[in-house]
C-alpha cells in the first residue's frame, strides 16, 4: 500500500488548468438544481484556465489542495467585501472535485484558508453561502459557522438568498 501526498499550497499560473476543471465540476454538483441551469452553465464557462491564471497573476490568493500532485480542491479569500459585518477576512470560494467531498479535505482546506487569512492580520471570517446549498450550510455550521446575515443574488431573473456564515 503507498502513501498519498496531501498538500495545501499557494497556486501558481500553472495551476489553472487544474483548478478550472475543480471550479467546472463542483460548481455543477454544487448548484444544479439551485441556480437556472442558464446562468449556471454561463458562469462556469465565463472561469476557464485563463481566467484562472490571469487572477492568479493579478494576486489574488488563492489555495490548493493537491493530492500526489493532481489538484482536487481550491479556495479563494481576502478581505470581507461588507463593511457592515465585523469581520476582516472572507472566503470567497471552497470547493472540491465531487468525488473527493465528505473525507475531510474540505475541513483541512477551510482551516488552511483560515490561518492563512490570520497570518495577513485579517481578523474574524465570513463567507456566503446560498441557502439552498444544504451541503454547504451543513459543513460551515459543523464547522462552527454561525449565520449572522442575509442577502440576495440573481440569477436570470431569479433572487436567490444567500446567507452570510462568520467564524470569529
Amino acid at each position: 500500500m503507498g502513501t498519498l501526498v496531501i498538500e495545501i499550497r499557494r497556486a501558481e499560473p500553472k495551476d489553472a488548468s487544474g483548478i478550472a476543471s475543480v471550479h467546472d465540476a463542483a460548481w455543477a454538483n454544487a448548484y444544479d438544481g439551485i441556480v437556472p441551469h442558464g446562468a449556471l452553465h454561463r458562469m462556469i464557462r465565463r472561469r476557464g484556465e485563463k481566467w484562472w491564471a490571469d487572477a492568479i497573476r493579478r494576486s489574488t490568493i488563492v489555495l490548493v489542495l493537491e493530492i500526489d500532485g493532481e489538484i482536487v480542491g481550491y479556495t479563494t479569500i481576502g478581505r470581507n467585501r461588507v463593511s457592515t459585518l465585523p469581520y476582516d477576512g472572507e472566503i470567497y470560494e471552497l470547493y472540491l472535485n465531487p468525488e473527493h467531498q465528505g473525507i475531510g479535505l474540505g475541513t483541512r482546506l477551510f482551516l488552511a484558508a483560515r490561518s492563512e487569512l490570520k497570518r495577513r492580520k485579517l481578523s474574524g471570517s465570513v463567507v456566503w453561502v446560498l441557502a439552498e446549498n444544504d451541503r454547504a450550510i451543513t459543513f460551515y455550521e459543523n464547522a462552527g459557522g454561525r449565520a449572522v446575515a442575509e442577502g440576495a443574488e440573481h440569477f436570470d431573473g431569479d433572487r436567490l438568498t444567500k446567507l452570510a456564515y462568520c467564524f470569529d
